[in-house]
């Protein structure tokens, strides 16, 4: 198994294993930072007591979030060693903000910098050898071997995902040709079976049948399929595939039934409530983090564009229910930026963007306003990307389940957002509502604290910016 679902969102047991190596690593880190820094004396006090204890938990801990957090734990990572390096560095920058404010909260875990300085040094060579080893002797370490029932239109969609990143989790033996079916699929991958389902799979030890059969009504293959369920073989859809391997949910095999017996697409009171409650907490601690950030955003527009100038951009989006509400943003384009009236997808090297706006939304301080959005309850802070009411229309006449989206309130910050580069078109919307229906199914305060962690990549390093 190379897939586990931990509060509804699937993760990956070989990121898992990963990290739970460098957290090792990173533990002692701190402790062989100690063995250098120190004198045997100050190393027996240090090794026999708790003063190095409960740092280097804080350090692990705060180390491998800051990894997290510059997208060093992401399954489609396509990021070579020297990008890995880079983004360490990065983390080992983060993890020193993070302590260094632990250590002025409660002085009495302060280590001090040499031996920060060290473990972090030595975490950094250690996990980016680890990496390198990895990736280079094990590349296929823990794969899945599948085995795809059918080969036709659903099953080519698989061969899609044809990338090394994209098949990070599985390997694909075959795809096994089913009566009555056209083959999309090109002839030296098709399995013509001449045993039965489960003789061939148990001979050629695959872990998974993946069911991608056109014709749902096909009741030629329920004996195979019941035969190799009865002994133990794991089966699944495609729908389901695609939700595991890429995180989110296929609109083009989407059918009512599956969104009405698949779980998920429920939150019970108390995680309502929870919800809110990490809305208030995670928005009053990104205002006061902000606040240098805010001010310079307001200074710079002013400069720019005279006092007389708007500084602050208000805009109706859809909310939760489809109700609208006043979306409120700092000024990045031009105050005629809509002169004749209608709404306008932002495009690349748009032009209607000042010179500040291009440096606000690259590291998305524009957003920053929102938070009034998330305290007042208009908006959570993490949830779909709100869409403005005529657009809404629009892509709702044209994409299947579209207005399922409003099911909840919008977000700052969210899953399509992370995963998928600014939106500007119907086929944009199209593909970032998939990853919407993932969050939809799978949300809850896990996936909620995931996304807000593994946000700071997008600041950090402009990814989807426009």
């Amino acid at each position: 198994m190379t897939t586990i679902r931990l509060f509804r969102h699937y993760l990956r047991v070989p990121l898992l294993i990963l990290g739970v190596v460098e957290a090792t690593i990173s533990f002692l880190s701190m402790y062989a930072a100690a063995y250098i820094r120190f004198d045997s004396f100050q190393q027996e006090n240090y090794y026999n007591s708790i003063n190095l204890f409960i740092p280097a938990i804080l350090f692990s801990f705060a180390f491998i979030i800051g990894m997290i957090a510059v997208g060093l734990y992401q399954a489609r990572s396509r990021e070579g060693l020297i990008g890995v390096i880079q983004r360490m560095v990065v983390a080992s920058f983060l993890t020193a903000i993070t302590l260094s404010a632990i250590f002025y909260m409660i002085p009495l875990l302060f280590i001090g910098r040499g031996l920060l300085g060290i473990a972090l040094i030595i975490s950094v060579i250690s996990i980016g050898l680890l990496r390198y080893i990895v990736s280079h002797r094990s590349p296929d370490l823990f794969k899945r071997n599948i085995l795809v029932l059918g080969a036709g239109k659903k099953a080519e969609s698989i061969t899609q995902l044809r990338r090394r990143a994209d098949q990070i989790g599985f390997s694909i033996n075959g795809f096994v040709h089913l009566r009555g079916e056209r083959d999309e699929i090109e002839k030296d991958k098709i399995i013509r079976l001449n045993r039965s389902l489960y003789e061939y799979i148990r001979h050629n030890d695959i872990d998974e049948v993946v069911l991608a059969v056109d014709d749902r009504r096909n009741g030629s293959i329920m004996d195979d399929l019941l035969d190799c369920k009865m002994n133990g073989i794991s089966i699944i859809d495609i729908q389901t595939f695609f939700e595991r391997e890429t995180g989110k949910v296929l609109i083009e095999y989407l059918y009512p039934s599956w969104l009405v017996f698949s779980d998920g697409f429920y939150q019970s009171v108390i995680q309502q409530y929870a919800k809110r409650a990490f809305d208030i907490v995670a928005s009053s601690i990104l205002l006061f983090l902000a606040t240098p950030f805010i001010l310079f955003a307001v200074m710079a527009i002013y400069l720019e564009s005279g006092l007389r100038a708007p500084v602050f951009y208000r805009q109706v989006r859809v909310g939760e229910g489809g109700k609208p509400f006043m979306l409120l943003k700092f000024r990045s384009m031009r105050v005629d930026a809509e002169k004749n009236g209608s709404a306008q997808w932002a495009t690349k090297n748009d032009s209607r963007v000042t010179r500040v706006g291009k440096i606000i939304r690259k590291t998305r301080i524009d957003e920053l306003p929102q938070i009034y959005n998330v305290l007042k309850g208009d908006m959570s802070f993490v949830g779909p990307r709100p869409e403005r009411p005529n657009f809404v229309v629009d892509l709702a006449e044209k994409i299947p389940y579209y207005a399922e989206r409003h099911r909840v309130k919008p977000g700052i910050t969210g899953w399509a957002q992370l995963l998928y580069p600014y939106g500007s078109s119907e086929k944009d919307a199209r593909e970032k509502l998939q990853y919407d229906i993932y969050y939809l199914k799978n949300q809850g305060l896990f996936l909620d604290t995931l996304i807000l962690i593994k946000t700071v990549e997008v600041v950090l390093f402009g990814k989807g910016a426009r």
